[in-house]
């Protein structure tokens, strides 16, 4: 797959995220992580199963095969990340989730050079923090020293686990090449589903306590964040490997300002700014390096 078409599928999947985020602030004030989660992945895999056997045509005997790797990404990218995600923001802010989550793409390139074996250079280095500065700005409207003073509390902490989960997700993700992305994606949402069953049915719910906002937020959650964002994640992943994926992830606070501008919220000047900053380090990380790594195949360092 070429990279400027990595690099979009990774923009949308972001951009999909983000209204996750918002979205999930509302809904869960009406439904339980656990019925969230549940609820939103049952839906999304009626969708993903009969997308990934018409697109991809998997071989079944291989999926089988790879049931454990399909049952971990399960636990950790369906069950674990979002009953974490939707917990956190029943006691801390959209902002305050999105802030924690930055630290993702330097968590992903971390964990990637120390399990993986990847290789970073100085330029994805300076991209990460340019990129992690940037989200900054956006989440604090420009005053950095926030950060310091801020007091985190236990969604804010929930939040780090969550990053840590979800990059597990990513690093299991990119070892699993022998099912397709798509096919990956489903028969994990519908493992995982499986498995909440007995917990979301001795749990319950009250249907008179879910509005229109809860319903309109679910069925956002599963074609946007869920069959979209998930595929086109598996995708990018695998095309240009963790580290690198990873690094997009900075675009969630940038879309998150977009999308509460469009719901009526001003967009400030460091709003713009810190995009620009997040803009400016993705292209560190992929654009200069995918450069480097093209003059380097020219001149026979790498085998092509």
């Amino acid at each position: 797959m070429a990279k400027h078409r990595v690099w979009l599928l990774l923009v949308l999947c972001n951009l999909f995220w983000a209204g996750n985020y918002v979205f999930g602030k509302y809904v869960i004030a009406e439904m339980t992580p656990l019925w969230i989660t549940f609820s939103r992945w049952l839906l999304a895999s009626l969708l993903l199963l009969p997308t990934a056997f018409w697109l991809e045509k998997p071989e079944l005997k291989i999926v089988r095969k790879s049931w454990p790797a399909l049952t971990a990404m399960a636990v950790l990218g369906i069950i674990g990340y979002n009953l974490v995600l939707y917990s956190a923001l029943a006691y801390t802010s959209a902002t305050n989730a999105a802030l924690v989550s930055a630290l993702n793409p330097g968590v992903i390139v971390l964990f990637s050079v120390f399990l993986l074996g990847e290789k970073i250079s100085g330029i994805q280095t300076s991209g990460v923090l340019v990129s992690l500065i940037g989200a900054l700005v956006i989440l604090t409207q420009g005053r950095l020293s926030q950060v310091l003073y801020t007091e985190y509390n236990q969604g804010d902490l929930l939040m780090l686990a969550a990053v840590v989960i979800w990059t597990l997700y990513s690093i299991v993700g990119k070892r699993l090449t022998a099912v397709p992305p798509i096919t990956a994606t489903a028969v994990s949402a519908l493992i995982a589903t499986l498995l909440m069953v007995p917990f979301a049915l001795a749990q319950g719910i009250d249907t008179q306590k879910i509005g229109p906002l809860a319903v309109t937020g679910i069925l956002y959650m599963v074609i946007f964040p869920s069959l979209f964002s998930y595929v086109f994640w598996n995708m990018s992943v695998r095309a240009i490997g963790a580290s690198q994926a990873g690094i997009f992830l900075n675009l969630i606070p940038f879309f998150t300002a977009i999308i509460s501008g469009v719901l009526g919220e001003k967009i400030t000047t460091a709003q713009i700014g810190g995009g620009l900053l997040v803009f400016t380090g993705v292209y560190l990380t992929t654009g200069m390096l995918d450069r480097r790594l093209t003059r380097e195949k020219r001149q026979g360092v790498i085998r092509s």
